[in-house]
């Protein structure tokens, strides 16, 4: 059997990719990363106009209430583009957290429209990314409740800095490990999308960089490491999609398949990184290249929503 995206999916991931390339994401994460939000809330604003942000959010409080497909779609084209900001977080687990909860309506409402940005303090992740961007911050901890953000932290990505979060207010009750999953799973479709998009840049310096007289990408050693990140990415991207239709029909395999997917996304995105890294040789490490900015964000999402080990417990446990 053969799975592909239909037509309607690969518009979507097109005219995502037409804006965000536009839109100097390189620049936007820079500037965040030094506490200029400025651009990156730009790149929301078109998100938003893109529906990315209504995606999870059900018809009845204005959202799309897309299948997950549709957005592992949309977050690996976010992962490409290397988007700043909660993005797993305000776009696939809050809209789960939220509808049943105070004023759950006319908050959900905001998220779709793009006017309400949201973090996620849970026992996968403790501390919240990008609290200080974000307009609501929620704490998971058995209910869900609103947070009060204290302390920063600083991550091993400058863009994606964590905040302590402290809960307060009344708790509702929400589906939880379905909220989880949807982390999981969209942070895994970003790893997958930064994954390519390293990839990408690699071939492409490949056939400029020379040794010794030759391109490197004549030599078989890079072709071979190459083409060692292009299959870990082809095994990993069915292992995504796949977990996305478990979930969309909440099989009783989905913690499974979520796992599954994470773990080798995770992978994967580390594999492209090295492999990157290798290939570009020490202008990999500069500041000014843009291949930084990706290798630090793969590692920042390697261990987001429960990092490889975890995961691949849970497969075993399922097992």
């Amino acid at each position: 059997m053969k799975f592909d995206l239909d037509d309607q999916q690969r518009d979507f991931a097109a005219s995502i990719d037409a804006a965000l390339g536009a839109a100097d994401l390189p620049a936007a994460v820079r500037a965040w990363s030094t506490g200029d939000t400025a651009p990156g809330r730009k790149v929301w604003s078109t998100l938003a106009d893109l529906g990315v942000t209504a995606l999870n959010v059900a018809e009845e409080h204005d959202g799309i209430g897309a299948h997950p497909v549709d957005m592992v779609v949309a977050g690996e084209r976010l992962g490409y583009w290397c988007v700043p900001g909660p993005v797993a977080e305000s776009v696939a687990v809050a809209p789960v957290l939220l509808a049943a909860g105070p004023d759950g309506a006319e908050r959900s409402a905001a998220l779709a429209a793009g006017g309400l940005i949201a973090t996620v303090s849970a026992p996968l992740q403790p501390r919240a990314v990008n609290a200080d961007f974000a307009g609501l911050t929620l704490v998971v901890d058995g209910q869900v409740r609103d947070g009060s953000v204290g302390t920063g932290h600083e991550s091993v990505d400058p863009s994606r800095k964590l905040f302590d979060v402290t809960a307060s207010g009344p708790g509702w009750d929400a589906d939880l490990e379905r909220a989880s999953q949807f982390g999981a799973l969209i942070t895994a479709a970003q790893l997958i999308g930064a994954g390519q998009a390293m990839l990408d840049a690699s071939v492409e310096y490949a056939k400029q960089r020379t040794q010794f007289g030759r391109v490197i990408g004549s030599y078989q050693a890079i072709k071979h490491k190459l083409a060692d990140v292009h299959i870990a990415l082809e095994l990993a991207r069915p292992l995504v999609y796949g977990a996305a239709l478990s979930l969309g029909d909440r099989s009783l395999d989905t913690a499974r398949d979520v796992s599954a997917a994470k773990a080798a996304a995770a992978e994967a995105g580390l594999l492209a990184a090295r492999s990157a890294l290798q290939t570009h040789g020490a202008i990999g490490f500069t500041q000014e290249h843009d291949l930084g900015l990706l290798l630090l964000r793969a590692q920042a999402l390697r261990s987001a929503w429960g990092d490889p080990a975890y995961h691949r417990r849970r497969v075993l446990e399922a097992l």
